[in-house]
């Protein structure tokens, strides 16, 4: 943790540059990027998850700054989504804590946890939009069922959320199913939004689409996360995404995060197991059978 410090003098040249270059880095309230990184906004330490023999998440450590936008990358099966599931509560660890703005969030009640839900805002995999509800009712769902809000207001957060990602008032009566691949996920990601959450959630987020909507889906993403200032994880396969809406990016591999680095190092982290998966190399410490 970075905390203000003082710099003690020093006698000779050499050490003087180093007391220079190490008190830009101590203050309280050091912003990077637009993130506050005097204190994480999300803090999981020893986090442990089994199911039956099989170990998903082995004493995972992970910190999350304040507006920061972190991409795990992991290949399938390693346990991202679990990760994700089990920071908010929808699966219960076997060890480990972890800390939502210095709260300690792993073993709430059930009316607390609800209040936390509140708090976060999700885009799943595929965009996992209600078939029988029409596309307003779809954005404003946490508003109308978690916030009480009365319809009118609900459906004029949910038009206002909707034209945020390039949509207009004539998809609001209509039905998922009546909406393309990648109008859907604006929908979907609209709805993540919808009640400005401090925290969202990204779950493979350009799956299924071609690398035109792909990038709209990634600018839609950054121009939301700025827009309600919140802090972001997105799990994905995909290295393209990553480079463009990440600050920073993670590697889990069997239950750890086995390195976590800006997005600018990623291709040159020196870490075998990293480069050999956003390189997409066959040989390797990654073991595949072909």
């Amino acid at each position: 943790m970075i905390k203000k410090t003082a710099v003690k003098k020093v006698e000779n040249k050499g050490t003087s540059i180093k007391a220079k270059i190490l008190s830009k880095f101590v203050n309280k309230n050091t912003i990077v990027e637009g993130r506050d990184l005097s204190k994480p906004k999300i803090l999981v330490e020893g986090l442990s998850k089994s199911f039956g023999k099989k170990v998903i998440l082995d004493n995972l450590n992970l910190e999350v700054a304040q507006n920061e936008s972190l991409v795990v990358f992991g290949g399938s099966g390693s346990g991202k989504s679990v990760l994700i599931k089990t920071i908010i509560g929808l699966l219960k660890a076997d060890a480990g804590i972890i800390k939502l703005d210095g709260e300690l969030i792993s073993d709430l009640s059930n009316t607390a946890r609800s209040h936390l839900m509140s708090r976060f805002g999700f885009l799943f995999q595929g965009g996992a939009l209600f078939d029988s509800l029409r596309v307003w009712e779809n954005v404003a769902f946490a508003l109308l069922h978690g916030k009480k809000m009365s319809i009118v207001d609900a459906k004029d957060v949910a038009l206002s959320k909707l034209r945020s990602v390039g949509l207009s008032e004539e998809v609001l009566y209509l039905f998922p199913s009546e909406l393309s691949g990648g109008m859907q996920k604006r929908v979907a990601l609209a709805r993540a939004i919808a009640t400005n959450p401090e925290v969202i959630f990204f779950d493979e987020p350009t799956t299924g689409l071609d690398p035109i909507m792909a990038n709209v889906i990634n600018d839609l993403i950054v121009k939301a996360r700025e827009e309600i200032g919140a802090t972001t994880i997105t799990i994905t396969h995909d290295i393209h995404s990553a480079r463009v809406i990440a600050n920073r990016v993670a590697m889990l591999y069997q239950g750890k995060i086995i390195w976590v680095g800006d997005v600018k190092d990623m291709d040159k982290s020196g870490n075998p197991i990293f480069e050999q998966f956003i390189n997409g190399k066959i040989t390797g410490p990654i073991k595949v059978d072909v």
